[in-house]
């Protein structure tokens, strides 16, 4: 299986326990972990279902460059963190 978690700062929003779900494509996996919470789904893709530019997601610590099409093969035992890319000064 592969573990997915939102940080606190998405799950200020809608709470979501990680998730584990089968391995697959980056995109499935998203979309299978927000299966569990549907309204998170507007937190971190756009209109287009890109992953939103103030949103970053980490597989097994590597930030994902490629936010439209997410074809990532996961495997079992790896892990991805969305979380809210945030700046400032």
């Amino acid at each position: 299986m592969v573990t997915v978690e939102f940080a606190p700062t998405l799950r200020r929003h809608v709470d979501c326990a990680p998730q584990l779900v089968a391995p697959g494509a980056l995109r499935e996996v998203l979309e299978a972990a927000l299966l569990a919470a549907p309204e998170l789904a507007h937190y971190v893709f756009d209109d287009q279902r890109a992953v939103r530019k103030h949103v970053a997601v980490f597989v097994n610590r590597q930030m994902v460059r490629d936010r439209a099409v997410l074809n990532q093969p996961l495997a079992a035992g790896d892990r991805v963190l969305v979380v809210q890319a945030l700046s400032g000064g």
